[in-house]
């Protein structure tokens, strides 16, 4: 395959328009949100001195996510999502903007973080699934697996360099800018969303308002086995694994002794990874559950070598083939289950995703916090690889008794 043949591959979903417009929105603006969660962080380290702290504000920045999240997913399959989608990305802006006021005027409290952590929450309960479900509208099947590999390189090149603009801005000017930046980025977002063509868009027809819809999400995932392995292994990993906003900034201070640019290495160096990661799965991405479990066996390895790594260099290295591992999941996850759903459900078979992903923090949040506070940064990373090796094995279990040919299905489909 020529290099030019792998490039038109890798970034075919971008000759989309519209697509190609919301890419470069969300880019400049998941910088921004990067720079935010580093800098939050850090704030909630300098002002509490406790792993536990910063825990609390994770899980109740989406403790509305593992609430309201199904419910959210019932409004995102009633509603143009477009249209929802511009509404809530704005009050992201302002509520950033109130946490940068705050900051700067030497007035922030750990009480200030914790109740916008809950306004971002109840925003991203709505607007996770709504953006999630609106990929496919954008797209189109066909190009479904390349846009949500992409957007996951996306976000972790994002995650690569709004931490290491955070850590300079933090030792700088402090944590305050930061939090502006990412305000003045949603314009960029917003400004997307207007400018598409919504004539080449395909929505999927907005269901009608009835009683019992947010039940019946929950019965069509229960009895659809494709998309309920994902949903729990992916729940098992976002509950321990994905708690790196607790984790790292406790590595970079407590094994490695060093300052908010230590952090800020620490966590670009995962988003480089990432990157790689990113654009691999757009190439040669695969769904279903056999590939899943690959992936989360990887995931398990490479946490388990970065929680004991000796040196700063070597868990650079190790960071870096974390966020490989953890990107190659988290596509996977997504596409699995975005393909394999209906289209009048999928917006609440994405809700229950961010529920899994996101909205599990409020529960691995503190507990990966307490053992990080009580045990160090070492046990919390080795936490996050047992739970990986424990959903590899459940999709392995399910794998080989061959309970589900729907399962087979999927993922023939995908071969």
């Amino acid at each position: 395959m020529s290099l030019r043949s792998t490039a038109e591959r890798t970034f075919s979903s971008l000759a989309n328009a519209n697509y190609r417009k919301y890419f470069l929105g969300q880019s400049t603006s998941l910088v921004g949100t990067w720079m935010q969660s580093t800098a939050q962080s850090w704030l909630v380290l300098v002002l509490t001195h406790s792993a536990t702290a910063i825990g609390v504000v994770v899980a109740l920045q989406t403790l509305p996510v593992l609430l309201l999240g199904p419910y959210g997913g019932v409004i995102a399959d009633r509603v143009d999502k477009r249209r929802f989608l511009i509404v809530l990305q704005s009050l992201m802006g302002v509520q950033a903007a109130v946490l940068a006021v705050f900051t700067l005027l030497h007035d922030v409290t750990y009480l200030d973080v914790c109740v916008l952590a809950v306004v971002l929450g109840l925003n991203n309960s709505f607007e996770n699934p709504s953006r999630q479900a609106f990929m496919l509208e954008m797209v189109g099947p066909a190009d479904l697996r390349n846009a949500v590999s992409l957007n996951s390189t996306m976000n972790n090149a994002a995650r690569a360099v709004g931490p290491a603009v955070a850590g300079i801005l933090i030792a700088a000017v402090g944590e305050g800018w930061c939090f502006v930046l990412n305000a003045v980025s949603f314009v960029a977002v917003v400004g997307s969303l207007v400018a598409m063509d919504r004539s080449t868009l395909n929505p999927s027809p907005p269901a009608a308002r009835e009683r019992g819809q947010l039940r019946a999400g929950f019965h069509y995932v229960a009895h659809t086995p494709a998309l309920l392995i994902p949903l729990v292994m992916m729940g098992l990993v976002g509950t321990f694994a994905y708690e790196f906003q607790v984790t790292l900034p406790l590595v970079a201070s407590q094994v490695f002794h060093g300052g908010s640019r230590a952090y800020g290495f620490l966590v670009t160096a995962m988003g480089v990874g990432a990157v790689i990661g990113g654009l691999v799965s757009a190439a040669r991405g695969r769904v279903g559950i056999a590939p899943m479990v690959v992936a989360s066996t990887i995931f398990a390895a490479v946490l388990a070598i970065a929680s004991v790594a000796p040196l700063m260099a070597l868990e650079l290295v190790a960071l870096a083939l974390v966020g490989f591992a953890s990107v190659s999941f988290l596509s996977m996850a997504n596409s699995t289950l975005q393909l394999a759903s209906d289209p009048a459900m999928r917006g609440r078979v994405m809700a229950l995703w961010a529920v899994a992903f996101l909205g599990s923090t409020p529960v691995g949040g503190p507990l990966v916090g307490l053992v990080t506070s009580h045990w160090g940064a070492r046990v919390g990373l080795g936490v996050g690889a047992l739970s990986c090796l424990v959903a590899a094995s459940i999709g392995f279990a399910v794998l080989r008794r061959g309970k589900s040919s729907r399962v087979a299905l999927v993922e023939g489909a995908a071969d």
